[in-house]
């Protein structure tokens, strides 16, 4: 990706503290900016360099990315969840990307590195970078990508009674996918000639996925760690199933924690085959102890001995002959 250099004494500052009052000319040029996004992306922006409301930063992000999407990926982002993927989902390529940098720095009047785009994978990473830039606050953790053998090597349930093929863990939230194979044991019985996801078995997937948050994206007090062995399912509320799943769909599962206090993690929840609502719990509550971390101390190097190494001799070599002096 171009490096986009920013050499302005005022870069790295809270556009709060660095823009201007918005004047007619401003007003001229945003528009031009935006004069091929939709009307309510303009909205957004103008509100925005009047109030400085961060309220109206999703919209903006949401119009720019959709403005550079090809037409027949634009309907994801009609109610597009925060784990709708830059490169899988949009088709967003690094050079795409840049364009959309380009235009988010002269929109909101604000200069990003190239280097702080790296862990940018969703859209809700992108959310949360541009508001934590715009409100000056510290950049948010990047986003852990776990494919199947990471998941089973950290998570206490395992196959074949484990339902995350993969998985993206933040600070702010975790998001899976599974595919339903058809070859499940549960699907024998259920139902006769009609295999159909069971809705306790999508949201017991709900729950692992809040497992692995607990193991992988919860900030803990220093020296310490969830321990796996304790993480317990306690109570749900809020439990409804909208869609019938089947074998060959994708499910998209995605948790957000609401309440973290120990003993007691309450995370919301839900699971969408495309973008259709399959499954959604208002609450979903596990209890789960802490252990102290294990700090792994690197090897000490070998220490060799004051005197050198004597050369090996081979079995079928002579010894080596003492040397001759001259008289």
């Amino acid at each position: 990706m171009p490096q986009v250099v920013d050499d302005r004494a005022d870069a790295g500052k809270p556009v709060n503290d660095i823009t201007k009052p918005s004047t007619q000319d401003d007003d001229a040029l945003l528009r031009e900016s935006l004069k091929r996004c939709s009307a309510s992306t303009y909205e957004a922006a103008a509100q925005f360099r009047k109030t400085k409301n961060t309220e109206h930063l999703p919209a903006i992000i949401l119009g720019v990315v959709e403005r550079f999407v090809e037409p027949d990926l634009r309907a994801k982002l009609k109610d597009p969840d925060d784990d709708l993927r830059l490169i899988e989902d949009l088709g967003i390529d690094s050079l795409t990307m840049m364009e959309i940098v380009i235009l988010v720095e002269e929109v909101l009047q604000m200069s990003i590195n190239n280097e702080e785009l790296r862990n940018l994978r969703t859209i809700g990473d992108v959310k949360q970078f541009i508001e934590c830039k715009v409100r000056g606050l510290p950049l948010p953790k990047p986003t852990k990508f776990l494919p199947i053998e990471q998941i089973a090597g950290i998570m206490p349930i395992q196959p074949p009674f484990l339902f995350l093929n993969e998985a993206s863990v933040s600070s702010h939230g975790a998001t899976a996918k599974y595919k339903i194979s058809g070859q499940e044991f549960f699907l024998q019985g259920h139902f006769k000639d009609n295999p159909v996801m069971p809705a306790s078995i999508m949201l017991e997937a709900i729950g692992q996925l809040a497992v692995l948050f607990l193991l992988e994206g919860m900030i803990n007090e220093p020296g310490k760690v969830v321990d796996p062995r304790t993480i317990f399912f306690t109570s749900c509320e809020g439990v409804r199933s909208h869609r019938i799943c089947r074998p060959g769909d994708l499910l998209s599962i995605s948790v957000k924690p609401k309440r973290m206090k120990m003993p007691l993690a309450t995370f919301e929840g839900a699971i969408r085959v495309g973008q259709e609502k399959a499954a959604l719990v208002e609450e979903i509550t596990l209890t789960f102890g802490l252990a102290d971390a294990v700090v792994v101390e690197p090897a000490k190097p070998a220490v060799a001995d004051n005197e050198p190494a004597k050369p090996a001799v081979a079995d079928n070599e002579p010894a080596p002959l003492p040397a001759a002096i001259s008289a």
